[in-house]
């Protein structure tokens, strides 16, 4: 006679945590592949469901609120799909190198993420709790890679931040490259020509007062 013996509690308990994040995990991703073809709005608890092949009452016993899935998308998002450390550009002493440098690399992430940046950015203008983190992962992203960029120049002027900001911007990439059909190379090459002239190297005030003085006729009493 076979004699069943009962597993410790210890194991069961073990593999119904394991179970858990295994099940916690496939809303997670199941999400975000929808929020990559479809969008965070558009994205039902019914839809993320069906593709998790779990019930709905599970998805909200993971996730109880809007908020603790989206957040749980966007960290699953990037690190499934890293952005380019800005950190490492820093070591680029050259101020130009280092635009070019970053936004190679920038664009070539913008275009293997494109469809998810599309979406978010879209959605964004129609959800409160989208655009709140938008504005803190993605675009807060963008903008240490804008200082990062400006920090590579000794001279920080306000038109060279404003242009490096447009530079890395994903709809200034969108523009050039969907709509105007520029490859990344030359999307990036017109943006760093950009930056470039923003604030070319002679222009300051003084120079521009000199010219008008040198232009300007002589008073009478002026030596001679």
């Amino acid at each position: 006679m076979a004699v069943h013996r009962k597993r410790p509690r210890s194991y069961v308990l073990g593999r119904r945590a394991e179970s858990q994040v295994e099940t916690r995990q496939r809303i997670v991703e199941a999400t975000v592949e929808l929020h990559g073809t479809i969008g965070p709005v558009r994205t039902t608890i019914m839809a993320i469901a069906e593709k998790a092949a779990v019930q709905r009452l599970t998805v909200y016993r993971h996730f109880p609120d809007e908020r603790s899935l989206l957040e749980a998308c966007s960290a699953h998002a990037r690190a499934l799909m890293p952005a380019p450390d800005a950190a490492a550009w820093r070591a680029i002493a050259d101020p130009e190198k280092r635009v070019r440098t970053a936004l190679g690399e920038l664009y070539g992430y913008f275009r293997r993420t494109e469809r998810f940046w599309v979406n978010v950015l879209r959605d964004a203008e129609l959800s409160p709790i989208v655009h709140e983190i938008a504005g803190k992962r993605r675009l807060g992203y963008l903008t240490v890679v804008r200082d990062t960029l400006a920090a590579g120049w000794r001279r920080r002027s306000a038109r060279r931040v404003a242009a490096l900001g447009h530079a890395v911007d994903f709809r200034t990439w969108e523009s050039l490259t969907v709509r105007q059909g520029l490859d990344d190379a030359q999307a990036r090459d017109l943006m760093l020509a950009f930056v470039r002239c923003a604030c070319p190297a002679s222009a300051s005030a003084s120079p521009a007062k000199n010219v008008i003085a040198r232009a300007r006729p002589p008073r009478r009493g002026d030596a001679s």
